[in-house]
């Protein structure tokens, strides 16, 4: 019987060192969910006075534990997603924001007015389609009827000029702020005086709308069939 008496105890003691562990992860959970929706909300309040909306918009808070990063007032990572966003009337397919280093009063996690959260890094990958990039493009150069398509990873530029239908890869790169688009060899069937203006024109760059969050652009890539703009900003401060 005493043998028994000890056993029973240690299954009680593992059972409710189970249940306050799952309470535990529930209740850090659910705070945790709470707070991401608060600052989903926040975001999205910021993004609007950079003319950024989107359809839907959700937070994601990285790290281990987030009680114990409430404790200290900072998240090591929190990333925000939007999808089908628009900036300065320029619709995206997709905007994903990684912030590290945020700094949360416990003021906003509670839903307190006049806290900020401020973050010390912000990385920023907006995805445009190839077709609203040609529009832009398009725009800045003056070559009307421009068309681009992603095709195996690469961009491609199709346009008539004259009588010359011209099918070319072109390789977008950061410039100053810019998009530059270096475009490879063109056919030689194509005059020179039509390839050194397509050349001309396309590597004087895209100029972009001002970006979210007063970023940088710092890389251009294509990806998934999109051309993905690649940016920066520091020090970034979201009020309530």
């Amino acid at each position: 019987m005493s043998s028994r008496k000890p056993r029973r105890w240690v299954r009680r003691l593992v059972v409710t060192l189970i249940v306050l562990a799952v309470l535990a992860v529930a209740a850090d959970r659910a705070a945790a969910w709470a707070a991401e929706n608060r600052l989903a909300s926040m975001a999205e309040q910021q993004a609007a006075r950079y003319d950024l909306t989107a359809q839907d918009t959700s937070v994601q808070i990285g790290g281990f534990g987030f009680l114990p990063q409430v404790a200290k007032e900072e998240f090591s990572s929190v990333t925000m997603t939007m999808t089908k966003p628009t900036f300065s009337e320029v619709p995206g397919e997709n905007l994903k924001v990684k912030m590290t280093g945020v700094h949360v009063p416990r003021a906003v996690i509670t839903g307190g007015n006049g806290a900020s959260v401020t973050v010390d890094n912000t990385d920023i990958r907006l995805a445009l389609s190839p077709a609203e990039v040609a529009k832009l493009a398009a725009r800045g150069t003056g070559l009307g009827g421009l068309k681009m398509e992603a095709v195996e990873g690469k961009l491609r530029a199709k346009l008539t000029l004259g009588t010359f239908d011209i099918d070319v890869a072109v390789t977008p790169t950061a410039k100053n702020g810019r998009v530059a688009l270096a475009v490879d060899e063109i056919s030689s069937n194509v005059p020179a005086a039509a390839r050194d203006l397509l050349k001309a024109r396309l590597a004087r760059g895209i100029s972009l709308p001002k970006l979210p969050y007063d970023a940088t652009l710092k890389e251009v890539a294509v990806e998934n069939g999109n051309v993905v703009l690649i940016a920066t900003a520091a020090n970034l401060k979201m009020n309530t």
